[in-house]
């Protein structure tokens, strides 16, 4: 017998009886991987594969991409409308006419009774874009509150308040094929190989033909620390306070680009009075970095001819989140890392479409970036809706994360919640389960029935999901890609885009505002508001993105009849010789004091927590949670602790253990791992009823983003390791 790796035995897939391959934009995470779903003879979904010829992922899938059409037949999902009086009572079964009507009657009851802001609407970052679109227009337009947002603010809000803040507008500068430019780059934050992983294939293939250095900046020691050149394992909340020490190196040593600066920014003066108060030994003290640490790593960043940054939850889910947005863009301007191959600051978007909410949901305003705050945009967007522009706010509203604080207090009693799940992903549960239980009215609009917020509903309305629609998202690097129906929604759901236009049927007195029913026509209502504007997608249409796989925005009708490829359309949003988005074109270069204003360690509570995600699993495992394929690897509640804390306390690898905050606590699993510092905890967010019993509720003051990976626990042995189990049992439950 043969052995060795020329004689292995061939791998031999099954043969699944695949007919049929239907095209589509992978429904997770925000790479934005192009997939291929496979149907037998039958019409069943039975494979999931890559698209070769698709720059992103180049043919390969994540594992939860790879069982992505297992989604369709998962238990749970809703099939026909339902009802109730009170949210303690049984459900009843009722007609799509009757339940719009109902969520039309209950808001507008509530609304003549409390006010116009009575009543909120929270939505995803996992609709397609032109369901975001008719839900803006259906909420900015007919339904009139102000209390609208989607739970990007989750996710992505600091990266949005730091771009506005630096450059004047949201918007990634850079995109994937930096990686292959790149001569050194930072990850704040950011463990790709569990978060993104095609994002990671992309950047280690970049690296191995550049050999650039690579630095991860992080408390834990992740999978991607691990594969560092250097790795910064910096207290959690202090990213601000080794940016500005870098600063000061750079700005000291003279090694800043001076020549960018002059011609493109503002605020050099006040930067430079900032960051001279942070030297390496007075910022060593504080974010636990030695001092010639950050001075090798500041030359290391500022002397490459290109430098990259990327950064996920780790810098934008802190009281300090805006700031360190700042704080990475500043590094980039001071140092000519912006607008060039291979020089960036490129946020590593979380859901598949969190882009396609910050362009057109209007959450953040009105469509493609306009502010409520501009009278020109009100008038702009009143003409084009037939919509009085009175009828608009002059300001924004709430963040749910302020929504849901506002109806704690009562003053908010109408809520319609859109496939996302608050009671889990929100910090502090007990506090998100007091402010849903005071509603007078709830609507739960989600794929899936069993959603933990369905609890307390008192309409739940069934809708499609993913390839179960049409239409487009955007992806990490502004690349707009196409999702076409691979099955149909079971029993009497309907997509998200047929349910909203429903609803504004309902609110439409004499159709003055139309709502087209197809997604190509919406797109190109979408286009027309584009031109001219940043994210001008007037170049596009849903053809010419299927054909190339997805197409980046900027793509104007200009590059189009000049025949300009579209793969050359927005690989870089600026230039060297940049034109920002402030009204002088420059961008600003701010000053970041440091204060601590957030949860950690002490006497009672003296470990950190520390949250984030696992590769099998995605947010609330509302979905990856019943596909067999995605739960067996992590199934039930775990936190990883380093193995001489455990020994202190007697905990053995394996065993239950009780993480108490000050808000509550968790029973979960012990993973024992130097992948931990001693005084420090890292628990998955997926898992209901868990890590987010803990979570504290401070909120950056810029983004409204709350903290969740800064607050203290303590750690309890339980002597029942019987009872702990059944405990960690009902914590999985949906």
């Amino acid at each position: 017998m043969l052995f060795g790796r020329n004689h292995k035995s061939p791998i031999t897939l099954a043969d699944k009886g695949v007919v049929e391959w239907k095209y589509a934009t992978c429904g997770y995470c925000s790479t934005g991987c192009s997939i291929e779903v496979g149907l037998n003879a039958a019409g069943k979904a039975v494979a999931s594969r890559g698209v070769a010829d698709a720059d992103v992922n180049r043919g390969k899938l994540c594992l939860k991409g790879l069982a992505e059409h297992q989604i369709f037949a998962a238990p749970g999902r809703g099939t026909q409308p339902l009802m109730r009086t009170h949210w303690h009572d049984a459900w009843q079964p009722t007609d799509w006419n009757a339940a719009t009507a109902k969520l039309h009657d209950e808001f507008r009851r509530i609304q003549a009774k409390y006010g116009r802001d009575s009543v909120a609407v929270i939505s995803t970052g996992q609709l397609l874009t032109e369901e975001f679109y008719t839900l803006g227009k259906l909420t900015r337009g007919l339904i009139g509150t102000n209390n609208y947002d989607g739970n990007t603010t989750l996710c992505m809000a600091s990266a949005v308040s730091g771009y506005k803040r630096s450059f004047g507008s949201d918007g990634p500068p850079g995109s994937y094929e930096d990686f292959s430019h790149t001569d050194c780059l930072i990850a704040w934050g950011s463990n790709l190989p569990e978060q993104h992983p095609i994002i990671y294939y992309r950047l280690k293939d970049a690296q191995e033909q550049r050999r650039f250095p690579l630095i991860v900046v992080d408390p834990r020691v992740t999978m991607l620390a691990q594969m560092a050149d250097i790795h910064l394992p910096l207290t959690p909340g202090t990213d601000v306070v080794l940016q500005n020490a870098m600063m000061h190196v750079i700005l000291k040593e003279g090694l800043e680009d001076k020549r960018y600066i002059e011609a493109n920014c503002n605020g050099i003066e006040e930067l430079r009075a900032e960051v001279a108060k942070w030297d390496p030994a007075t910022a060593s003290r504080i974010c636990g970095i030695d001092e010639e640490t950050i001075r090798v790593v500041a030359r290391l960043f500022a002397k490459a001819p290109a430098a990259m940054q990327i950064w996920t939850m780790g810098i934008n889910q802190s009281t300090h989140g805006s700031d360190g947005v700042v704080g990475i863009n500043n590094l980039a301007l001071i140092t000519g890392n912006v607008g060039k191959p291979g020089g960036t600051p490129l946020s590593i978007t979380g859901q598949c479409n969190a882009m396609g909410t910050r362009e057109w949901s209007s959450c953040a305003g009105l469509p493609n970036h306009r502010l409520l705050e501009n009278a020109q945009h009100r008038q702009e967007m009143g003409e084009f809706w037939n919509v009085d522009p009175e009828f608009f706010p002059k300001q924004l509203g709430l963040k749910q994360t302020d929504i849901f604080k506002v109806m704690e207090t009562g003053k908010i009693k109408g809520l319609w919640i859109i496939a996302t799940n608050p009671m889990s992903s929100l910090p502090d549960t007990a506090r998100v389960r007091k402010a849903m239980e005071q509603l007078e009215f709830c609507c739960v609009q989600d794929c899936y029935q069993d959603t933990e917020c369905n609890q307390y509903a008192h309409l739940y309305l069934p809708a499609g999901t993913w390839a179960e629609k049409h239409g487009v998202m955007t992806n990490t690097e502004r690349r707009v890609n196409l999702v076409t129906p691979v099955a149909t929604p079971p029993g009497e759901a309907q997509p998200d885009l047929w349910i909203f236009n429903r609803v504004a049927e309902k609110f439409n007195e004499g159709g003055r505002v139309k709502f087209p029913e197809n997604a190509a026509d919406i797109f190109l209502e979408m286009r027309e508001l584009s031109k001219g504007r940043l994210c001008d997608i007037t170049g596009m249409d849903h053809d010419l993105i299927h054909k190339h796989r997805g197409v980046q925005w900027p793509y104007t009708a200009e590059q189009a009849a000049r025949g300009e490829a579209p793969a050359t359309g927005g690989v870089r949003l600026y230039t060297e010789d940049a034109t920002f988005r402030f009204p002088d074109g420059r961008a600003k270069l701010i000053p970041l004091p440091f204060t601590v204003n957030y949860e950690g360690p002490d006497e009672q509570y003296p470990f950190w927590l520390n949250t984030g995600r696992l590769v099998e699993h995605w947010h609330t495992r509302t979905k990856t949670g019943k596909v067999g394929n995605n739960n067996k690897f992590s199934p039930i509640p775990f936190v990883e602790m380093n193995p001489d804390t455990a020994a202190e306390l007697g905990i053995r690898r394996g065993e239950y253990i009780r993480l108490v905050s000050r808000r509550s606590d968790a029973v979960v699993m012990a993973q024992l791992t130097q992948r931990v510092r001693r005084n420090m905890v890292f628990l998955p967010f997926h898992f209901h009823d868990c890590a987010n019993r803990l979570t504290i509720a401070l909120l950056d003051p810029y983004s409204r983003q709350p903290a969740f990976k800064q607050s203290g626990v303590r750690i309890e042995k339980i002597a029942n390791q019987h009872e702990a189990a059944m405990l960690s049992m009902e914590m999985r439950q949906f």
